[in-house]
């Protein structure tokens, strides 16, 4: 077959248009048609004894309220959210090997949809689970159940079946949500902390830390003992941290530092009832996970610890590598894009060139025969 000028016309065509398209794909990608990964989940509780709190001796009804987990539409499961103890750190995740019994604990409740209310079940949307589910997750990734708190004890089973009990008041409890029906999914994992307070009167409450210092006054008693509360239930590294005090000295001098001091705040001067109130800025490079809270009072010597759980912050989109940067395959096929696009270019202008002169040369053969 001769390689006639028609079909080297056609050929050329043809490469040039494969080189647009190839080119109109990779600056698409360039200017945001990259779908972003989900960013982490965030859960706030407001309870009837007020905000993320409830009694240690009875059961408490909160409200629960999910904003920014990664909905999937007619995706398999959900998000459980149970109410229980977790390990330090993400180490206690079921999506980095964490299992229960060992890395977390919840107290154990049926699965039916009406069950005693230690346990809920959130569906995404159109899940084939949607109808037992206790609420549907919105498409924008927010969802809201009410659930009981047994109070600041419980009773949880591992995966062999044993019985271990869960004290609250010597560790850090709250609410879980890990992913539902075995799917394991890091973006709607969470852990959010209860603080137990009595409702029944200012001597039922916390006992004090057992860091507190043994030079204190001997009325110290648990009527008198320090203690630490937040005005917000999340906390996110470059922001800021709300929290209050009590069961200090009226007019006593406090400081509020964050574990060995990475961030402090004061002194800060407690109120007639020994309460004070302070906004702890958190370093923008503060890693994830649980933080000790520590305020100590200058006179008393009283001391008030609590863990602080620290989230990403949900507008930061998450990156294998650089948060903000894009997958660099496109920019390599934009440039071999170009590259083609150009040498076709030459590859025109010279054959025009080509044909140009041996058009004039044939004219010529004419006039001269």
């Amino acid at each position: 077959m001769t390689d006639s000028p028609t079909r080297r016309r056609t050929l050329g065509a043809s490469i040039l248009s494969a080189a647009v398209v190839a080119t109109l794909l990779a600056t698409t990608v360039l200017t945001g048609s990259v779908e972003p990964a989900a960013a982490a989940g965030r859960v706030s509780v407001e309870s009837e004894t007020g905000g993320a709190t409830a009694d240690p001796d009875y059961a408490t009804t909160v409200t629960v309220t999910g904003a920014g987990f990664q909905s999937i539409a007619g995706g398999f499961g959900g998000v459980y959210v149970l109410f229980g103890w977790v390990a330090d750190g993400t180490s206690w995740q079921p999506s980095e090997g964490g299992t229960v019994g060992t890395d977390y604990r919840y107290v154990p409740d049926s699965e039916a949809k009406d069950n005693q209310g230690f346990q809920r079940f959130v569906a995404f949307p159109g899940s084939e689970t949607e109808d037992s589910a206790n609420a549907v997750m919105a498409a924008d990734g927010s969802w809201s159940v009410d659930m009981i708190v047994p109070g600041a004890s419980f009773e949880s089973l591992d995966r062999s079946g044993e019985v271990s009990s869960v004290d609250c008041l010597s560790v850090t409890c709250g609410i879980i949500t890990i992913g539902a029906h075995g799917v394991k999914n890091a973006n709607n994992e969470t852990f959010t902390p209860i603080d137990f307070r009595s409702t029944t009167g200012a001597g039922e409450e916390t006992p004090p830390a057992s860091g507190a210092d043994s030079g204190g006054p001997p009325s110290d008693t648990a009527a008198t003992a320090a203690r630490v509360g937040y005005t917000t239930t999340t906390a996110v590294p470059g922001q800021a941290l709300s929290f209050t005090g009590q069961g200090f000295d009226p007019g006593e001098l406090i400081v509020a530092t964050l574990d060995d001091g990475v961030s402090a705040v004061g002194p800060l001067t407690a109120g007639a009832s020994g309460e004070i109130a302070g906004v702890l800025p958190l370093p923008a490079d503060l890693r994830v996970g649980t933080h000790l809270l520590t305020l100590t009072g200058a006179a008393s010597g009283r001391i008030a610890e609590s863990n602080v759980t620290v989230s990403a912050d949900p507008a930061v989109i998450p990156s294998a590598t650089d948060p903000t940067a894009l997958p660099t395959w496109p920019y390599i096929v934009l440039g071999v894009a170009v590259l083609v696009a150009l040498v076709l270019l030459i590859l025109s202008i010279a054959t025009s060139i080509r044909r140009s002169v041996r058009a004039r040369a044939a004219r010529r053969t004419e006039v001269t025969a």
